[in-house]
């Protein structure tokens, strides 16, 4: 154990307070103990694991501060607590320069910098105004405080013993219902659209348009109108609504609200000011570099593992493709299009159906025998990563007879991977990054081959891709 330099122990519904065992690795590289249900505080000792260049340990519930300590730990290049109850300010200095927002969002006690997008820390000027006010909950509050605690634990120990019993996590807060107060009428969609007019179609689908709407409060979202002529078109609106209802991720397009009839439905999306990766990856007036590549494709592993694993429902999306791959203003992806996906169970993760996905991006066993499970969202996901670096769509008019885009990409890989990734990635000029680049690229690529195995007990899962990806990432970035 001494030597582990690798530790997941991710989604295993993990309790108590982190295991002091596991601070005795000190040569650990990699710790994921992201979505269990871990308490307490994040333990000052990290620091002893002087090693530590990857930390994950986001959709737990730690409390208290972000030990300063952290910021010793030199080689620390990924740190996730988000989506815990952790408070107070962010640690200023070492790695603590490098991280962005997606560290630390869902987390409402937080402050820092504007950058970290928390509130700003107050600072208290008056000292000898602190302390006494401190001294006033020492002896005021000290007892209210140990009451609540013992209710707390006794709260607690009800809520483990529930959650055992059940064998499963408590579904999370019905967050769409929430956010649906105000449900829209079909004539404030009306006046929002300029009736639905063609100047405001945003998007097409197999199931209606997508329109941009500007509502009389002043808000901007997209409108998806289900075409009633399309057959099950209204039951793929209730669908995407069970599911949406169910999830909730930054990487997921979000739901403002929805309009229903009869006659009439329609969603209200957040709405994504940069379209969608297919038109950013063949606009001939936009261009996405490597970096940029590289940071969507890992947003989407992050939001198709949640989707797997990341809650008590097992959702499988059905039909990744880069249209299905929305930006937000800050180019963060977000995959949206829930009409064909299924809503599958931890004792129960295959299901059948007749309903297909795009031609090209369905794994061989979904597209013979309507066999749906998270393993067919792998395969997709790895076309999809080998499309955004090749620039190749898997119908390209190429790829005849026994060549598919995953067959060409096999036979190039590993040595002739230059030869067929996009060109506008890197330049013959560029030689002195030329070697980091290729490098990048063939590991890119091979994630994208361990996807696309023909057998989906082979295939990797997504958290090693998600975890895969921003290794390589790291290591591109740090050159």
């Amino acid at each position: 154990m001494g030597g582990l330099s690798e530790l997941y122990l991710s989604r295993n519904e993990l309790y108590g307070s982190i295991p002091s065992t596991i601070l005795q690795l000190q040569k650990l590289v990699i710790l994921a103990l992201d979505m269990n249900r871990l308490d307490g505080t994040i333990p000052n000792s990290f620091e002893k694991m002087v090693s530590l260049e990857y930390l994950d340990l986001s959709q737990n519930n730690l409390t208290d501060q972000i030990p300063e300590s952290l910021t010793k730990l030199e080689h620390l290049n990924y740190l996730n607590v988000s989506y815990n109850e952790l408070s107070g300010e962010i640690p200023d200095g070492g790695p603590f320069s490098n991280f962005t927002a997606e560290s630390f969002i869902g987390n409402a006690e937080l402050c820092g910098p504007p950058r970290f997008q928390v509130k700003v820390c107050e600072v208290q000027n008056n000292v000898t105004r602190r302390n006494r006010k401190k001294t006033v909950l020492k002896f005021v509050l000290g007892p209210v405080a140990a009451g609540g605690l013992v209710i707390g634990v006794l709260g607690m120990i009800w809520l483990l013993n529930y959650r055992k019993r059940n064998n499963q996590l408590i579904p999370l807060t019905d967050w769409y219902d929430q956010l649906s107060h105000k449900r829209f009428s079909y004539y404030e969609l009306v006046r929002g659209t300029n009736n639905f007019d063609e100047s405001n179609l945003i998007g097409k689908g197999s199931l209606g348009m997508v329109y941009k709407g500007t509502f009389t409060n002043g808000t901007t979202a997209a409108v998806k109108v289900f075409n009633a002529q399309v057959h099950d078109a209204f039951k793929r609106f209730d669908l995407e609504c069970k599911v949406l209802r169910n999830i909730r991720h930054r990487n997921l397009v979000k739901v403002i609200s929805s309009c229903a009839n009869l006659d009439f439905k329609a969603l209200v999306l957040e709405y994504m000011p940069n379209g969608d990766l297919d038109y950013w990856l063949y606009s001939h007036n936009n261009f996405l570099d490597l970096i940029q590549r590289l940071k969507i494709m890992f947003d989407v592993a992050c939001a198709v593992e949640y989707l797997h694993q990341g809650h008590s429902l097992v959702v499988v999306h059905c039909d990744l493709k880069p249209s299905n791959i929305l930006l937000d203003g800050d180019m963060v992806a977000r995959v949206s299009d829930f009409g064909i996906s299924k809503l599958l169970t931890a004792y129960d993760p295959v299901a059948l159906t007749k309903t297909l996905g795009t031609i090209g991006y369905m794994a061989p066993e979904y597209g013979s025998e309507g066999i749906v499970s998270t393993m067919g969202d792998v395969y997709s996901y790895g076309i999809l990563l080998m499309e955004t670096f090749t620039r190749k769509k898997p119908v390209d008019d190429e790829f005849v007879g026994d060549l598919t885009l995953k067959r060409w990409v096999a036979e190039s890989y590993p040595h002739r991977v230059m030869d067929i990734v996009d060109a506008n990635l890197f330049s013959s000029d560029d030689s002195e990054h030329l070697i980091a680049i290729e490098s990048c690229l063939r590991s890119v690529l091979e994630v994208a081959l361990e996807c696309t195995v023909d057998l989906p007990q082979d295939r990797i899962t997504m958290n090693n891709v998600r975890v895969r990806l921003n290794k390589i990432q790291t290591q591109f970035l740090s050159q």
